[in-house]
C-alpha cells in the first residue's frame, strides 16, 4: 500500500547533506518512542524483508545503539549510533557508522551526522532529518547502496505499526 503521507527526499550537494522530511499519522509521543526505544526501532528500522536487531542501546547523550540489519539469509550488517545531543520529544543528534558486532568502526565507510527533528501539526507528526557527510562521494556511495529506497520502505513499515495501534 502506497502512503499518501508527505515524504521528501533531497540531496543538498553544496552542504553535503541528505534531507528527509516525513509525515506520520501518529502523535508526537508515539513517533518519538518509535525512534528512541530499541524494541520499537527493531520492528521497523530495517527495510523489509530485512530485520533490525539491537544488541545494546542507551538513549542518552554519550550513549550508543549497537544494532544489526539482518537479512533473509541471516547475514548481518552492524552499525553504531553515538548519541551526541537529545532534546526530549523535539530533537536528537547522533553519529552513525558501520562497524562489527563488537562496535569496532569500519574505517572504509565514513561516519554520517544525523540531526532528527520532530514537530506535531494537527493529527500528524513530522520528522525532519538532515544527514550530513564529510564528502559528496560518501553521499553518492550510500545512494548507490540503495539508501533512499531502503529508508522509504522502512518508514512505510513504521506507518504500519502506527496503523495497527490506531
Amino acid at each position: 500500500m502506497k502512503s499518501n503521507l508527505l515524504m521528501n527526499f533531497t540531496v543538498d550537494k553544496e552542504n553535503k547533506t541528505v534531507n528527509v522530511k516525513r509525515e506520520f499519522n501518529a502523535s508526537l509521543a508515539n513517533v518519538w518512542s518509535a525512534w528512541t526505544e530499541a524494541e520499537i526501532l527493531d520492528q521497523w528500522w530495517a527495510p523489509s524483508p530485512w530485520k533490525s536487531k539491537t544488541k545494546s542501546m542507551e538513549f542518552k547523550e554519550g550513549g550508543q545503539r549497537l544494532y544489526a540489519m539482518v537479512g533473509p539469509q541471516g547475514e548481518e550488517h552492524w552499525a553504531l549510533a553515538d548519541f551526541t545531543s537529545i532534546t526530549p520529544k523535539s530533537n536528537f543528534k547522533y553519529l552513525d557508522a558501520f562497524c562489527d558486532k563488537d562496535g569496532n568502526l569500519n574505517q572504509d565507510f565514513p561516519r554520517s551526522n544525523w540531526n532528527v527533528n520532530f514537530s506535531e501539526q494537527g493529527n500528524s507528526t513530522f520528522v525532519d532529518i538532515a544527514i550530513k557527510h564529510d564528502n559528496l562521494s560518501d553521499i553518492e556511495k550510500i545512494i548507490e547502496m540503495g539508501f533512499k529506497e531502503g529508508f522509504t520502505i522502512a518508514l512505510e513499515g513504521l506507518d504500519e505499526i502506527f496503523a495497527s495501534k490506531a
